[in-house]
């Protein structure tokens, strides 16, 4: 007999499946009009050689700045719940709840190298642009770096076999994984940049 043992999960869904709906337009001009008059955050990206555009280290009110976040902050706030429960965590008296959320703007030869969000618990991304010829997200296997004299996996191992998961969410969908997976953005081989909204939940 063998069993599944310690598995990682990661939500799928579209981020309109629960109440409020997000205007898929608006919320796109209001990406890039934020990327277009946040100067601390176009400063942050080019001292730290940034690709493209984050409001990561620059902004930290989005949903009080514009309307349209703070419905996908009330959607979100559904999918982590629904997320939650399938992880079967034990809250206690406490919640999770949004601690940070910010916006992606990635050009051609961009890249997000592999990283943690360390002190949250859930992290995730809802998707604005994304441009044929570019990958979503690709997780890591957690056990990578104990796996020590392991031999590689067969190229038509079984899913929750494989080494790594490229992730390919369409416009509008949502990925919750829990914040120690380990993940990163492949470089976009899209003449068009590849837009998305970032976000942490931590225990309240």
């Amino acid at each position: 007999m063998i069993k599944t043992l310690f598995a990682t999960r990661l939500y799928h869904a579209a981020l309109s499946e629960h109440d409020p709906k997000v205007d898929a337009d608006e919320l796109t001009a209001s990406c890039y009009a934020i990327a277009e008059d946040d100067e601390a955050g176009q400063d942050w990206c080019e001292a730290q050689g940034f690709p493209g555009y984050t409001s990561y280290a620059s902004l930290t009110d989005l949903p009080w700045r514009f309307p349209i976040f703070a419905d996908v902050v009330k959607a979100l706030d559904a999918h982590v719940a629904a997320f939650a429960k399938e992880c079967h965590f034990d809250l206690g008296d406490k919640v999770l709840k949004l601690d940070s959320i910010w916006i992606n703007i990635l050009p051609e030869g961009g890249i997000h190298t592999g990283h943690i969000h360390p002190h949250s618990v859930i992290s995730g991304t809802t998707y604005v642009a994304l441009p044929e010829g570019t990958n979503a997200l690709k997780l890591e296997d957690p056990r990578l770096a104990m796996m020590m004299a392991a031999p590689t996996r067969l190229k038509d191992a079984p899913e929750d076999l494989q080494t790594f998961h490229y992730a390919r969410p369409a416009v509008g969908d949502v990925l919750l994984w829990e914040s120690w997976l380990r993940h990163e953005v492949p470089m976009n081989m899209s003449e068009d940049e590849r837009v998305s909204v970032s976000f942490n939940y931590g225990w309240e």
